[in-house]
């Protein structure tokens, strides 16, 4: 009866190459898992930010002490940052008695600017992710066949070629290849989920730009004045 095959073993015995390989993957998929918490707990925040903000800008509060109440804020965040640039810009240019065409367009364009880079901050560690899911298993499969390689090299050596003889090379290239897959398929499987995630979320802040631009567009008028809260707002603006 052969004896079984340690796999500790089979890993420290394995070429330096080989070796290599594996350390390259097992950082592969540690950084992968902390790429995984970090989004998970980003992701979940900013859902609940954005659904704190929206109960409160849908509460019937004037928008503009919306805006003084969120203006000091140091750590604006999702659509908080997006409504600030967007109302922003709206209040520069209603200061200025500009159209309202020009007045909806210019709100129109610092809300796409605010909803891309708030987008840009939610989906940073995608790209590690989908990285770690695409070139691991290749990795570990370049291992395999350096493994293979070497184990085929060494029975041309031998006198009396048995599978005993060639097993143990075969086994610690096999498991590059395995650890490949175990690096690869959590990321994946987490880039999958958090691209439909941040897509959501993309969608909810899309549209709540599109409302605030419609609310906007019925309010201002080239021949309504601004009212005394929001004259005082707009002196408020600066640099923006």
């Amino acid at each position: 009866m052969p004896e079984s095959l340690n796999i500790v073993d089979l890993i420290t015995q394995a070429s330096l190459l080989v070796q290599i390989v594996m350390v390259l993957l097992l950082l592969a998929s540690l950084l992968s898992w902390v790429m995984i918490f970090r989004m998970s707990a980003r992701l979940g925040t900013a859902k609940n930010f954005d659904q704190q903000f929206e109960t409160w800008f849908w509460s019937g509060e004037d928008l503009a002490k919306l805006y003084q109440g969120i203006q000091g804020s140091p750590d604006r965040q999702g659509l908080e940052q997006i409504f600030y640039v967007g109302f922003s810009e709206y209040l520069r240019m209603h200061k200025k008695r500009q159209p309202k065409d020009d007045i909806i367009d210019g709100v129109e364009r610092k809300l796409r600017v605010g909803l891309g880079r708030q987008q840009q901050l939610l989906e940073s560690g995608l790209t590690t992710l989908a990285s770690i899911g695409s070139v691991a298993p290749y990795i570990g499969l370049f291992g395999t066949v350096w493994g293979i390689m070497n184990a085929f090299l060494g029975l041309s050596q031998t006198e009396q070629a048995t599978l005993a003889s060639v097993a143990p090379g075969i086994a610690e290239a096999l498991i590059a290849t395995a650890m490949g897959l175990f690096a690869a398929i959590p990321a994946v499987l987490a880039y999958n989920h958090f691209t439909a995630k941040s897509s959501q979320l993309y969608d909810s802040r899309a549209l709540f730009c599109d409302e605030m631009t419609g609310m906007l567009q019925r309010e201002t008028s080239v021949q309504t004045p601004m009212s005394k809260e929001t004259q005082v707002t707009a002196g408020q603006v600066t640099g923006l």
